[in-house]
């Protein structure tokens, strides 16, 4: 037995070493392994959170509340304006006066008043970021820093009303104006009295039994009344049994004037004659007798002295022809227009002219024929205007004042008004009213 384990030991002491080192290598790979296998085990995983498995209570950190803006709610108070409020909160003058540049036109500071709601809003280090003015129920105007420049811009957001047709119809116990206000209508009363005044006298004629009905729109957004609006028919029957009425319509040149049952105008349509020859400051010197800015003597001045900038257009004050164009001694550079009816029109102390306004030329209502200057006798820019009538002067400003009859409708325009007459008669009588632009019913306001 022991020869044989001499025997052993003395084959493997001389056995190749090519064959005991990889056999050795391998061995040493083999007990790593089961070593790491066996630390795995008794060591467990963690991810990037630190969870190690899907049975970890999880705890999830909520830090948007530490973000969220201060939103200050407000109203104006007395003696406050935009910029008191705007200063207060951190906007240089510098800011406020760009911000007033971009609400030129959207807000009106006649509008900022007492009692007004308003927004601001901060970031939670306490910077300006936003003021919001409730300016009425459909007008909301926001001014906000934005995020990525800085810059202040200003925004106007405003609610569009939905137009509805609604009737009233009732009797006067006291007043009619009572009878308005009861149905919360009370907005009604002024317009309804502009109709009939010219043939209805309130305090005498609209007694206890006096009948009205009213066919009008009404301003909605949402399901909140806002205000009446137009009032599309009328009619009004006295306690002694006197019957007026008044429809709304609008002709194919877009002219809207109320009429009666039988197509008769409420009132002649007028329009002015002569229109503005520019647009004046003031009147620096009037029609008449006057002391003489430069010569300092009292004479008669025939026209109206309208201060401007040099520059400012002149118009034909009406349709005519040019006949004249050119230097006139004192009067400078001078244009003169003739018109239908004996008229003629003077602009006097002209700039320059313009190209289409040479001799004999025909000008139209409002064309431009010149610009302010201060040529000739002249203290300085304006428009010295001239009327004459059958060659004798007039006080232009009452020449202005003259109104242009229209010419009445054509059988065409008739017939269609007449129809629309009857639709509105109808949509009176029945109290079945829809609202503009929606299929739906909307009840009478009773």
């Amino acid at each position: 037995m022991l020869k044989t384990a001499r025997q052993l030991k003395d084959y493997i002491s001389h056995a190749d070493l090519a064959i005991w080192l990889p056999l050795s290598g391998a061995t040493l790979v083999m007990i790593f392994f089961i070593s790491a296998i066996i630390q795995s085990a008794s060591e467990a995983y963690t991810d990037e959170l630190g969870f190690t498995g899907q049975d970890d209570f999880v705890v999830i950190s909520d830090e948007a509340g530490n973000n969220k803006p201060a939103i200050d709610k407000k109203n104006v108070r007395a003696g406050e304006s935009l910029y008191t409020i705007l200063t207060a909160n951190g906007l240089t003058p510098h800011d406020i006066d760009g911000v007033t540049r971009q609400l030129k036109g959207s807000f009106s500071i006649r509008g900022f008043r007492p009692g007004q709601r308003y927004e601001i809003e901060k970031t939670d280090s306490g910077d300006f970021r936003r003021f919001t003015y409730f300016q009425d129920r459909t007008v909301t105007i926001h001014i906000e820093r934005e995020t990525d420049s800085s810059d202040l811009k200003v925004r106007r957001d405003e609610k569009e009303y939905e137009y509805r047709f609604a009737a009233i119809d009732g009797s006067v116990s006291e007043s009619l104006s009572q009878e308005l206000a009861v149905r919360k209508r009370s907005g009604l009363m002024h317009p309804f009295r502009k109709l009939f005044s010219g043939r209805v006298d309130f305090r005498r004629d609209i007694k206890p039994g006096t009948e009205f009905r009213i066919l009008f729109e009404e301003k909605w957004i949402d399901d909140e009344f806002i205000s009446t609006g137009r009032v599309l028919a009328a009619e009004l029957s006295t306690s002694n049994k006197t019957r007026y009425s008044a429809y709304r319509y609008t002709d194919s040149n877009g002219t809207t004037a109320y009429y009666d049952d039988k197509g008769n105008a409420l009132e002649e349509r007028k329009t002015a004659r002569f229109i503005q020859p520019c647009n004046y400051k003031r009147i620096s010197s009037g029609f008449g007798y006057r002391i003489h800015p430069i010569r300092r003597t009292r004479h008669f001045h025939g026209g109206v002295d309208m201060a401007a900038k040099t520059g400012t257009p002149v118009k034909a004050v009406a349709d005519g022809v040019v006949i004249f164009r050119g230097r006139n001694g004192g009067a400078g550079n001078m244009i003169t227009v003739r018109h239908s009816g004996g008229y003629h029109s003077q602009y006097l102390h002209l700039s320059r002219y313009s190209p289409k306004a040479g001799n004999g030329k025909r000008v139209r209502q409002g064309e431009i024929i010149g610009y302010v200057g201060s040529t000739g006798s002249s203290t300085g820019p304006h428009l010295d205007f001239r009327m004459i009538h059958h060659n004798k002067p007039v006080n232009p400003l009452t020449a202005l004042a003259i109104p242009k009859q229209e010419p009445g409708l054509s059988r065409r325009e008739r017939n269609n008004l007449l129809a629309e007459i009857s639709v509105l008669k109808t949509q009176l009588d029945n109290n079945r009213i829809l609202i503009a632009g929606n299929a739906k019913k909307h009840a009478p306001v009773m």
